[in-house]
């Protein structure tokens, strides 16, 4: 059996998502689940769903490698970042090398890097007066959204709509495309 972690560090709708898609799967799911807030929704998202949670600090991610020896000692093949707001150490890039996924809501290049995450991405989206936007899944390297991409799909923006709008569009392209990429990306694991 193939094992996907999730890291995320917010609401969760997208770790739920995931985590529905292999839910009746015998050869795929989801073991777990990290986060660095301890407040996150994911956490009820994921005890709802009886996967394990697991919640580190700063000092345990970045000055220890723990959270690797973690990931290895649970067997797993894929890590899927879904909305985690932290720089990935170079000690975990290196040890999931081309086997850590993340989502961006933006088409990369335009709107990636530090900072540009959540309603500041659609904001930025709009301010701009793009005519598209839409989602990129990509590779995880040390730099925040330059890794290599595997996926990426469009949707337009009208003239009309507001941040909220787009977010909501990129919301439904997340949840449609984000498990079937996962999908094929552990399969070829």
């Amino acid at each position: 059996m193939k094992r996907i972690a999730i890291f995320a560090s917010g609401s969760g709708s997208n770790a739920e998502k995931i985590s529905a898609y292999f839910s009746d799967r015998t050869d795929v799911e989801v073991s777990l689940i990290l986060t660095n807030n301890p407040q996150a929704g994911v956490i009820a998202r994921a005890r709802k769903l009886h996967i394990p949670v697991l919640v580190f600090d700063r000092k345990t991610f970045y000055e220890s490698e723990r959270i690797l020896e973690i990931l290895k000692n649970n067997n797993i093949d894929l890590i899927v970042l879904a909305g985690f707001m932290m720089l990935i150490p170079t000690y975990l890039v290196n040890g999931f090398e081309n086997k850590m996924v993340n989502i961006h809501p933006a088409l990369l290049p335009k709107y990636g890097g530090k900072g540009m995450y959540g309603s500041f991405v659609h904001e930025a989206v709009v301010a701009a007066k793009e005519k598209e936007s839409g989602i990129t899944i990509h590779f995880v390297n040390e730099h925040y959204d330059e890794g290599n991409i595997i996926f990426q799909t469009s949707c337009e923006v009208l003239p009309t709509d507001t941040a909220d709008d787009v977010a909501n569009k990129i919301h439904v392209l997340e949840h449609a495309h984000f498990p079937q990429v996962i999908d094929q990306l552990i399969s070829q694991a």
